[in-house]
Order: structure tokens, then sequence, then C-alpha cells
């Protein structure tokens, strides 16, 4: 089979001047390898793409695959995540992972959180402030949490995240509004603990692969899972396997928020607990980072003892499934 693979190269907006924190959801060369790597292990063709523009004058040129490894999370706006998968429909080639509504619905966390809510699971009370005439509006108590409503890998968390006071919320606001040009979504904030679930699968199909714990160390920013935190880890962060009541009940959480989306293939949910021990959606990676040492859900799978290659294997095989694909 012809694997295809789309994705946005870090390296690539490093040298176009882009800074370190607007390529943070970008990937490493070493992820693109360690891709290329597994499907070739697996007898298939992998064929490099790139990312949108680059895929569009393949696409125009009439090149085709048999199927599309997707990874590209785009640049601009809140469809940035459903720009190749919806040019991949348009010209009818299978992918891996979840389709353009998916993409752009679980990219805007508010609009997230509001399927979720209207499914009647837990998540924390939210609004979202889309300027700043919005501040004075906001009736949720004491303390807060504030992040760009439409970013991954921590970006825009930062101690100022977790908000005390009135004055505190008008100033974080008022600077994540200026610096990431988008609404921000302020959400009551959860005392409890933090976990991130990984799950394998469509439909009836869909399984935890793992479930760790994020604790923060003594040296991090305290209380919040930043970008700081994110991009220090192993210094910062102890990720830890559990099993007891809260964790299962966590797993059971995620496993019906990814089947509220209609994800696809693979993915990742973030939750935490609230005052009670209740595990809360806080969001949802359907595209989940894949470097092999350092993204959360390759770290799943290497404590519950899942290769590389035995995660990328899964993720091919669910996709080939449900396209109804010859492997």
């Amino acid at each position: 089979m012809r694997i295809g693979m789309t994705y946005d190269l870090r390296d690539d907006y490093l040298a176009a001047g882009f800074a370190e924190e607007e390529t943070a959801e970008f990937d490493r060369l070493s992820t693109i390898e360690a891709i290329e790597t597994a499907i070739s292990a697996m007898g298939h063709d992998p064929v490099r793409i790139g990312n949108v523009t680059s895929l569009v004058p393949r696409l125009a040129a009439g090149e085709c695959w048999d199927l599309v490894f997707n990874i590209a999370e785009g640049l601009y706006g809140y469809g940035r995540e459903a720009q190749v998968p919806a040019l991949l429909d348009a010209y009818r080639i299978p992918y891996v992972f979840s389709g353009p509504l998916v993409q752009t619905l679980t990219l805007h966390k508010g609009m997230a959180k509001h399927v979720i809510r209207d499914c009647g699971l837990p998540t924390p009370a939210f609004a979202v402030v889309s300027r700043e005439s919005d501040i004075a509006g906001i009736d949720l108590p004491y303390p807060l949490f504030a992040k760009p409503v439409a970013e991954g890998t921590g970006k825009g968390v930062t101690p100022a995240s977790k908000i005390s006071s009135p004055d505190m919320l008008r100033t974080t606001c008022q600077n994540l509004l200026a610096t990431f040009k988008q609404p921000v979504l302020v959400e009551t904030f959860l005392p409890g603990r933090e976990f991130t679930v990984g799950i394998v699968g469509n439909g009836e199909q869909a399984h935890s692969i793992g479930i760790m714990e994020v604790v923060l160390l003594k040296n991090s920013e305290p209380d919040v899972y930043s970008y700081h935190n994110k991009e220090f880890c192993e210094e910062l962060v102890e990720y830890r396997v559990v099993d007891d009541p809260e964790a299962r009940e966590t797993v059971k959480t995620a496993l019906a928020c990814y089947g509220a989306f209609g994800c696809s293939d693979a993915g990742r949910v973030d939750l935490r607990s609230d005052a009670t021990g209740r595990p809360n959606f806080i969001e949802i990676n359907p595209l989940a980072g894949l470097h092999p040492e350092h993204s959360d859900l390759c770290i799943i799978a290497s404590k519950y003892d899942i290769s590389y290659q035995q995660l990328i294997e899964s993720i091919i095989g669910a996709a080939i499934e449900r396209h109804g694909l010859a492997s």
C-alpha cells in the first residue's frame, strides 16, 4: 500500500522566521522519520508529502495515494486542522485520523465543551471571552483558569492562567486576547488530579491503551500543565501509571467523550478531577502528538509495554478497517 504522509515540519516554520512557541504543535523531523520507519516495517511504501501547501499542487497534478497518514496541524484559523482532511475528502482519498468536522469542533475548546456538556458529561463551568467587554459579564466563582480557545501544546498557559481575582482575570484575558488574536476560554479551576488517556480504535472497538497521571514536580510552574512544563517535562513532570477507582472512572469518561465527538482511529483525552474526585473533561486531541519519546500518547503506550511500532500499526490498522481497505 502506498501511504502518503502529511505533516507540518517545525524546522520549516522556524526557518521562515516563526517563533518557538508559535511552532510548538508542529513536528520534528525525528517524528516524521519514526512514522516513516514504522510504515515501512509494515510492508507499505511511505511517501512524504508535507503540509497543505505541498499537498495542493500534488493533488492538482493528479497524484494519489492508497491512504494518507495525516498529522498536519495547519497554521491559521479554527479550521487549520481540518484543511488537509477536507481536501482529501474532496479527492476521495482515505486518510488516518478524524475528519474535518471533528478537527474543527475539537480545536475550538469552547464549542467542544458545549458538546460535552450537552451530552451530560462532566466539564467545568465556563465562559468564552471574545472581546474585552465580555470580561465584566463572567459570573463564575474563583479560582478560574484561562487559556486561548484554539491552541494546543500548552500555548498560552502560564502561572497567570490560574486566576484568583477580578483584576487578575482582566489582565490575563487582555494579554491573551492581544497575544493570540483569538477568544479566551475561562473555566472553573479544578483542584484535583490531572490525567491523560490514550485511545485507539473506532466506534464500539475504541479502547483505552492506558492512562497516566500528570504530576508536577516541585521545581515546575505550579498548578498548571503549562507550555514551559511540557517543553521541559523530563525535569518538571512525572508521568505515573495509575489504577484506582478515580483513574478507572477517568477512562470511562474519556471513552464517552471520544465517542461523543465521533473521533477516528486514535486520540488523547485530557481530564482533571474536581474537589470531590470526579474526573472532568478538559480537552481532546484527535491529532495527538507522535514523537516517540516526548508525546503523551507515545509515553502512555511505552508505560503499558506497547512499542512505537505496535502503536502505529494499531492506528493504521484501525484506519484501514474503517475505510474498508485491503491491507
